[in-house]
């Protein structure tokens, strides 16, 4: 009777042990996760103003899926270089799940693929915004409010979980 006793006061130990350890792995991943978005999204900020530039991965010009590579590159995660691929990572999410960190993909200019990213920098209930490198603009912010992208949007993409 005691060694049962004592098996189960063990048991309920490691068990209880075992649970508040995870919930404190979930806390902490999620506070590393949204430091790395926060990183990210001042990286990808750090360059507004940067003209647009085909091919571009540095401050000497950037194209749009050049400035999401190189922000990712900068926390170590290695996406491929082009929108169309960017695309194929990560999940798909709807729009209005989309959260700060996500990639934002278009189809513009009457494109049958995606040829267009962002990163999210905000969410508010009608409306995501998003840093981007625009042909005519360079590196800018611009939102789903504004007729070109709403028009064009194609999908969300999660990739920090």
């Amino acid at each position: 009777m005691k060694r049962v006793l004592i098996f189960l006061i063990l048991a309920i130990t490691f068990t209880s042990c075992k649970s508040t350890s995870t919930a404190v792995s979930k806390s902490e991943s999620k506070k590393a996760n949204r430091s790395l978005v926060n990183n990210l999204i001042e990286k990808a900020t750090d360059n507004i103003g940067v003209r647009y530039k085909a091919a571009g991965t540095t401050k000497s010009g950037f194209d749009c899926s050049g400035l999401v590579y190189t922000t990712f590159e900068s926390e170590n995660i290695k996406l491929p270089r082009s929108s169309y691929d960017q695309a194929k990572v990560g999940k798909v999410i709807p729009l209005n799940d989309a959260k700060k960190g996500d990639l934002i993909f278009f189809k513009t200019n009457k494109s049958k693929q995606i040829n267009h990213v962002g990163l999210i920098t905000e969410v508010n209930s009608d409306e995501v915004k998003f840093v981007h490198s625009s042909t005519s603009k360079g590196v800018i912010i611009s939102s789903t409010k504004e007729a070109y992208y709403k028009n064009s949007f194609e999908q969300v993409n999660r990739v920090i979980f």
